[in-house]
């Protein structure tokens, strides 16, 4: 089954309906999935999710708040990652891998060193540590380019997620188009609301004080662009220098969207990180 036709599920956690995607094959290892900054289930990238679901069962999730979950949204990556885990265990899952893009990848450090044992595998992406470069700017950086969405007719993904270049423009359509594939049962996109608290636990993040990166023991790939203007790419080198053993992926004139731009060296390469 596509991605562009899974259906929508939900589970109750502590009374909180947590919306999600579940496909792929039922044996081995699943693979969490943890979006971006006001993401909801259409916003990943069905080039991804179908790539690895050939091989991998794949749980994409709706945080607290955001698209058809239900509550209200956490101000604090802490919070999220506390949903998550205990999200993950309610599915009856003891053990996972785990992919976070951007927020998502906030959240995915926090699971891992608060959950020990619980993840396998960690993929980082467009992603980076508490306390790095840039990241408390994440709104500053975000707002003149949603403006700029706004006059110009286009989703500001395409500025905040792609290059200018030619490479970029044309990467951008493509991805947007992917998101538009599925036609029925679609998401609820995040509200206002939900979409500012999430940027306060996002300038939370860029905030406080450095985790200790050097006690993740699992195996960790890291991949972003080189001209990330959102988590900027000095942050991936960062968490590669701190994280033992990690692998690092940079993709050449590419931003914060690296892995849609590049999907189709980034699917096979997560895979054959996942099953070394």
């Amino acid at each position: 089954m596509p991605y562009i036709d899974a259906p929508n599920l939900s589970i109750d956690v502590d009374g909180t309906a947590f919306a999600y995607r579940d496909l792929g094959p039922r044996d081995g290892v699943p693979l969490v999935l943890l979006n971006h900054w006001g993401a909801v289930l259409d916003n990943f990238d069905p080039r991804i999710v179908d790539g690895l679901s050939r091989r991998h069962r794949i749980i994409a999730i709706d945080y607290r708040g955001i698209g058809a979950s239900s509550g209200t949204a956490p101000v604090t990556i802490d919070a999220m990652a506390r949903d998550a885990i205990a999200l993950i265990h309610a599915l009856g899952f003891e053990k996972i891998d785990l992919l976070g893009f951007s927020l998502g990848g906030f959240v995915a450090q926090d699971i891992v060193l608060k959950a020990p044992g619980l993840v396998r595998r960690l993929i980082l992406t467009g992603t980076g540590p508490a306390g790095g470069t840039g990241i408390e700017r994440v709104g500053a950086v975000s707002w003149p380019l949603m403006v700029k969405g706004l006059l110009t007719l286009r989703d500001p993904k395409t500025y905040l997620f792609f290059t200018s270049t030619a490479n970029g423009r044309h990467a951008a359509k493509a991805f947007l188009e992917r998101l538009k594939e599925r036609k029925a049962e679609r998401d609820k996109g995040p509200t206002p609301p939900a979409f500012l608290r999430q940027l306060k636990a996002i300038k939370a993040w860029g905030r406080q004080a450095p985790q200790d990166l050097g006690g993740i023991r699992i195996p960790v790939l890291i991949a972003n662009g080189d001209n990330d203007i959102m988590v900027p790419t000095v942050n991936s080198h960062d968490m590669a220098r701190r994280i033992p053993g990690s692998q690092l992926v940079i993709y050449k004139d590419a931003g914060h969207g690296g892995i849609f731009q590049y999907h189709g060296e980034f699917v096979p390469k997560a895979l054959a990180f996942l099953n070394d």
